[in-house]
């Protein structure tokens, strides 16, 4: 079976947060082309396309490249038309080996919203993109199931 592009990038985006991400060794790291920027260049692209596909009626995607201490990070807030929304989050932790956080959302500036959910990185690496869509998608039907 081929893999669709999202798929790829989620690839991608694995590899390189399997990598020292905070670490910068001269120009050519810290540059243009590094792993750095490269993660968050791939990343806000993998988030925009998962917006639209979850068909946010308003969404927001940004990219943090903090210091050189760290990743840096890309986040999408997305909401549909019926008043709820998700939250994604792309970073490397330290300690974890969680890659995408997301979570239930009431707006746009929502920055707490409800608990946090994670991906493991391995099971990111190797998710069905269309899949992965259809259980950001069941928050979505549980909120219009609650209006009803």
């Amino acid at each position: 079976m081929k893999k669709s592009l999202q798929e790829k990038k989620m690839e991608q985006i694995a590899r390189l947060l399997s990598g020292n991400l905070s670490y910068i060794g001269g120009e050519r790291e810290s540059g243009p082309n590094g792993a750095k920027a490269e993660f968050l260049r791939t990343s806000a692209a993998f988030l925009r396309k998962l917006g639209k596909d979850l068909g946010f009626a308003e969404m927001k995607v940004s990219t943090n490249p903090a210091g050189i201490a760290v990743s840096g990070s890309v986040s999408l807030y997305g909401m549909w038309g019926d008043g709820n929304g998700l939250c994604f989050v792309l970073e490397q932790s330290a300690f974890l080996r969680q890659t995408l956080l997301y979570r239930e959302i009431v707006r746009l500036d929502d920055y707490r919203g409800k608990q946090n959910l994670y991906i493991m990185l391995s099971d990111f690496a190797k998710a069905d993109y269309t899949g992965l869509c259809r259980n950001f998608l069941r928050f979505r039907k549980e909120a219009a199931a609650y209006a009803a």
